[in-house]
């Protein structure tokens, strides 16, 4: 790593990885899963607007458009894709819009300042500077005394693991080499996947797959073809 650079690998461990852990496990402690994944959706949205204002990104208006279709797409997925009872503390979405903002800024640091560096060399950089700031929070916790009484304690722990390494630190790898052979407003429109991917599970599980869903699959897919383009600053 360039000495120049650290700040930039800061950014995005603290924000790509860090705090929006934190925000969304405060989050969703409140407010359901349908509207949890409907302001997820909205990573591209914030991807594009901290683009155009802080990184100076020049976007054209077909991916803008592209941005919005998907969102229409995955808000018909989310509305109609998962159960709707549950109550929400709305207060507490502010969080999870919070970490949809942390990863398009984070988004936007690589596709600028982290292309000459590979994708794993960037996820291992940012998850390490992390890494002893969040030790000594997880000392501050009961985690010690959990381990030691708990008899599903190491159940939990390994399946943690599993989650840390294949769903978050393996997945960032994939994720950094698309911001790079793409761009980063590209790269955030896989937030809209995930309502499509999830929904396909329920759908091997037995559940029910309307018109809707097929709807919300075309707007999502038509949004991702039309954001393929490259960024003119490129």
């Amino acid at each position: 790593m360039k000495r120049k650079d650290f700040f930039y690998f800061l950014v995005v461990g603290v924000f790509g990885s860090g705090l929006p852990a934190f925000l969304y496990a405060i989050g969703q402690q409140h407010v359901s899963s349908s509207i949890a994944g409907l302001l997820n959706s909205l990573t591209p949205l914030f991807t594009l607007l901290i683009g155009l204002i802080f990184f100076q990104v020049k976007v054209e208006r077909i991916k803008i458009f592209a941005v919005f279709l998907g969102l229409l797409g995955a808000m018909l997925l989310v509305y109609f894709g998962q159960p709707k009872s549950g109550s929400s503390n709305y207060l507490y979405a502010f969080f999870l819009v919070l970490a949809t903002s942390c990863y398009a800024l984070s988004l936007n640091t690589v596709g600028k300042f982290l292309n000459s560096y590979g994708a794993l060399t960037i996820s291992s950089i940012a998850f390490g500077l992390v890494t002893i700031p969040a030790f000594i929070i997880l000392l501050s916790t009961d985690f010690i005394q959990v381990m030691k009484v708990h008899e599903e304690a190491y159940n939990s722990l390994a399946a943690v693991s599993i989650l840390s390494l294949l769903g978050t630190f393996a997945a960032n790898i994939l994720f950094y080499k698309l911001v790079q052979i793409t761009n980063p407003l590209f790269s955030s429109m896989v937030s809209y996947l995930i309502p499509i991917v999830a929904i396909g599970w329920g759908f091997i599980d037995g559940e029910i797959i309307t018109i809707y869903h097929f709807l919300g699959f075309i707007l999502i897919l038509c949004g991702v073809y039309l954001s393929k383009s490259k960024n003119k600053s490129k």
